[in-house]
């Protein structure tokens, strides 16, 4: 427990030392932007109108961004001077320093979360919505599920991260593969199981109604494909990670 407890402590230390937490306050920014322009009419379906609006921006491109470069970065100092040679030398587990830099990762993401949440309801007050109508238990869950799709993601990232020595590479990488969400989304083939477009399609609720592409999936499927492709890359990057030569 003394192991877990002091290699979560280093990655949040490394972590708040830096300037890349900005990114969890500029993404809630954006967005708030755009749901300021929007034309959202105030009535009982405002709130979810609103969310739809701003979610586009967050879900689409910002927030599998930030998942990539948040897992990049907890690698930073490591490929920096030869420090993974000198981390995995100590005495100390090698999943759990895995683990603490997947779980450091997912906090993050789960205040960007919070975050953003918080500019809906910023965006929606200033524009004079009735705070009683705020569909709670919406919000709610499609916080929880749009955090949820990003595991995935980070597992992925976190891997490809301590594999390559480059500390830009990976971003580059997932830059490349968050751009085309749009499109493979509407592919009914592929869009469910493409890590970078399962936030979005959670998040805008798809098989809710929806009869194109990935967003006519229903929430359950996505739900399994997150789950065993997260188990998978986690499996993966854990076996990688403990057999990793020094």
């Amino acid at each position: 427990m003394a192991t877990w407890i002091s290699a979560l402590r280093s990655e949040r230390i490394k972590l708040g030392r830096s300037q890349i937490m900005l990114l969890a306050i500029i993404d809630p920014i954006l967005c708030a932007g755009i749901g300021l322009l929007s034309s959202v009419d105030n009535n009982a379906d405002g709130w979810l109108a609103l969310l739809l609006v701003m979610t586009m921006l967050h879900a689409m491109l910002l927030l599998p961004m930030m998942a990539g470069i948040f897992s990049a970065f907890v690698c930073r100092y490591e490929h920096a001077g030869g420090g993974w040679k000198q981390i995995l030398s100590l005495p100390v587990s090698r999943s759990a320093l895995y683990l603490s830099k997947l779980l450091v990762v997912a906090g993050v993401l789960a205040i960007s979360q919070l975050l953003f949440f918080a500019a809906v309801l910023g965006v929606g007050l200033l524009k004079g919505f009735d705070l009683s109508y705020v569909p709670w238990g919406e919000f709610a869950q499609r916080a929880v599920l749009g955090f949820v799709a990003c595991l995935p993601l980070v597992a992925l990232q976190l891997f490809v991260s301590t594999m390559w020595t480059s500390f830009a590479a990976p971003l580059v990488l997932n830059m490349m593969f968050t751009v085309p969400n749009i499109l493979i989304s509407n592919s009914a083939t592929y869009g469910p199981y493409y890590p970078w477009a399962q936030p979005m399609l959670v998040m805008m609720e798809a098989g809710g109604g929806y009869d194109f592409g990935a967003f006519a999936t229903p929430t359950q499927t996505l739900l399994l494909t997150i789950g065993g492709s997260f188990a998978l890359f986690l499996a993966v990057g854990l076996v990688y990670f403990n057999r990793k030569p020094v």
